[in-house]
């Protein structure tokens, strides 16, 4: 029973000598590949941070204001958490390169849907809140903060 022809590796080379096992064992299975330190000062790991920290003020400044139970403003601080916590979990899939890892998925068409629908559902829900306000500043701040947000959004993560 032949299993085909087989490629017995030796240490000696004609190359030169060969690189000590320890600095490829170390290489291949260290912890710093599992977190990409290179993304947290990349300008797409600072617009996400800086969207987060956008999507944060938005909504503690709506909640923090007079008149928060009207549904314009519940559904204004639910698609600002949800776009928040959307925005979260594709940055953590790049830090610790999950996306490598499942490959399944196309990471770059999730994130563009995941952008396109909540730059919508951020406009939508901007133009609401900014049309109930009634000159409350705490609202008017949260949703001309959300529009700057929408172009940021859509403009800087499509381009």
């Amino acid at each position: 029973m032949s299993h085909g022809a087989r490629v017995i590796r030796t240490g000696v080379s004609s190359a030169g000598p060969a690189a000590p096992p320890s600095a490829a064992a170390s290489s291949a299975g260290s912890d710093a590949d599992l977190v990409d330190g290179a993304y947290f000062r990349s300008c797409a790991g600072m617009l996400k941070v800086a969207q987060m920290i956008s999507l944060l003020v938005g909504f503690i400044s709506v909640n923090n204001s007079q008149w928060t139970d009207y549904s314009a403003y519940s559904y204004f601080q639910i698609v600002t958490m949800c776009d928040l916590v959307m925005i979260l979990f594709f940055y953590i899939i790049h830090i610790f390169r999950i996306y490598r890892a499942l490959t399944c998925v196309s990471w770059p068409l999730a994130e563009f849907l995941h952008y396109l629908i909540g730059t919508i559902l951020l406009l939508i829900a901007s133009i609401v809140a900014a049309s109930k306000s009634h000159n409350l500043t705490g609202l008017v701040a949260g949703a001309v903060r959300s529009c700057l947000l929408v172009l940021m959004l859509f403009y800087c993560n499509v381009s």
